[in-house]
């Protein structure tokens, strides 16, 4: 195996150069992972909060069984019969409601959400579509077109004349946060706003292609739209022509617990759902799913829909024990009742430390929203970049989003546990007790804080996450 020096060094020279790494200048080598924890070329374990596509666990032995079982059976394009993408497909649509009822099997989350808008101008013959504003739906070129988080860059490409942005549906942060209104007043707001670019779109003579948004929003900072919003929004795109797409490929497959879907929460009915990365739990497979209706105007083109791997023996069979992974070791379940203690801790760690200025989630699916000050809202992304480098140090992955990279992010693997939750939540407090006693030492000039050093390291000694593998005895795994 090269050193951390050397893959460093090759990938400087190999890799292109805005393919980044997380922590990027001290970036971790991983070289192995179980379950929610991750190893370094040193044998370190690290606790991971980030990871969405280990939806199960890292190399769940389930999981590994099955893709190594068919490829020494079978591997091949999905243009020949076989039934494991059969039963994958029999086993998303019995969690999906009735009127979804025909898949498409593709590689990835990009893939899927680049179908569906082919599939919805197709089908309503319209090329206009409406995003939100921060939303991010892939790297294909369709895609940074729609994705307001990409193309409203500095160095992006700028937002095309089919493109509209309606506000995103944030109650505190977002363009709507009336305190007096209530939670569905808020999101009749919201969905207003939408209303007003379909007519907007029908005044000039033209009508809807699709609404597209991730059911809870991820990149956007972790945003739970209101009750009442997609109900509303639905219903407008929908008298305008659109169709309806619930992009699942961050929040499915059970991550918020109590629905396989994060859009069952809201009561709608989609007209096409697209999924992926934690499908095939780090493999690549996705699907999309929509109505026979929009299939069959798919298939009058007369142009073959031809995906090479889409579908194919191995990720079927992954994907199939990713299935059957959630539900015999009640992961739904967990992803409540572990979830709810995480946002439970959450509110607590806010009640201590005013640089908290919002918590919110479902299930596995959290965000921290820090500030400089709670009466105006304004960001903190200093603390934020502090904290996420000082869990690192403290061997916790988390990562940071939202447009002013100012939201902390839990999406864990699926069997994270109360005891995970509880190391976070010690660390957590820790670190910001350091940023609160770091800043007020600045404001006097003191350039040294007690219990930290400049090289990174922590004078601590109570190591949460290392106390909780030497319970565990996880190294021996």
């Amino acid at each position: 195996m090269l050193s951390k020096q050397e893959s460093i060094d090759l990938r400087g020279k190999l890799i292109g150069e805005s393919c980044q790494l997380f922590f990027r200048k001290n970036p971790l080598k991983i070289v192995r992972a179980n379950a929610q924890y991750m190893y370094d070329e040193k044998d370190d374990a690290y606790l991971d909060c980030i990871n969405n596509v280990a939806h199960v666990g890292h190399c769940h032995p389930a999981v590994v069984k099955a893709g190594c079982d068919q490829m020494s059976v079978l591997n091949t394009n999905n243009r020949f019969l076989h039934d494991n993408i059969l039963l994958c497909a029999q086993k998303i649509l019995s969690t999906l409601p009735e009127n979804l009822s025909v898949c498409y099997f593709v590689n990835s989350g990009s893939e899927a959400n680049d179908l569906a808008l082919r599939l919805a101008q197709i089908h309503t013959g319209n090329k206009d579509v409406i995003a939100l504003e921060h939303a991010y739906h892939g790297h294909l070129t369709s895609l940074i077109d729609i994705s307001h988080y990409k193309f409203d860059l500095p160095g992006g490409v700028g937002r095309k004349d089919h493109v509209h942005v309606a506000p995103i549906p944030d109650t505190y942060r977002g363009k709507h946060r009336d305190s007096n209104k209530s939670e569905e007043e808020l999101g009749s707001m919201y969905a207003e706003e939408v209303r007003a670019i379909c007519n907007k779109i029908q005044e000039k003579g033209k009508g809807v292609c699709a609404f597209i948004a991730e059911s809870l929003i991820s990149c956007g900072g972790q945003v739970i739209p209101p009750n009442q919003y997609f109900n509303e929004v639905y219903d407008a795109v929908r008298a305008s022509g659109g169709v309806c797409i619930a992009d699942e490929v961050q929040v499915g497959f059970g991550r918020i617990g109590k629905h396989w879907w994060a859009f069952q929460q809201y009561d709608v009915y989609p007209d096409i759902v697209t999924m992926g990365k934690p499908m095939g739990n780090g493999h690549p497979v996705a699907c999309v799913v929509t109505t026979k209706e929009i299939s069959e105007s798919f298939n009058k083109t007369g142009v073959e829909y031809f995906n090479t791997y889409g579908g194919n023996p191995v990720s079927c069979a992954i994907a199939n024990a990713v299935f059957d992974t959630i539900e015999t070791e009640n992961l739904r379940e967990n992803a409540v009742v572990v979830g709810e203690y995480l946002l439970d801790n959450c509110q607590i760690l806010s009640r201590k430390h005013k640089v908290i200025g919002d918590v919110r989630g479902v299930g596995l699916f959290v965000g921290i929203d820090l500030v400089k000050d709670r009466e105006t809202r304004e960001p903190n992304p200093k603390c934020a970049k502090f904290v996420h480098q000082r869990m690192r140090e403290e061997h916790i992955l988390i990562t940071i989003d939202g447009p002013h990279s100012n939201i902390i992010k839990f999406k864990p693997p699926m069997v994270f546990t109360k005891e995970n939750v509880d190391a976070v939540m010690s660390t957590l407090d820790r670190v910001f007790k350091e940023y609160r006693e770091k800043s007020e030492l600045f404001e006097v000039n003191t350039t040294r804080m007690p219990g930290y050093v400049t090289d990174g390291k922590s004078t601590k000694e109570h190591r949460p996450i290392k106390a909780l593998l030497e319970r565990s005895n996880i190294k021996s795994i």
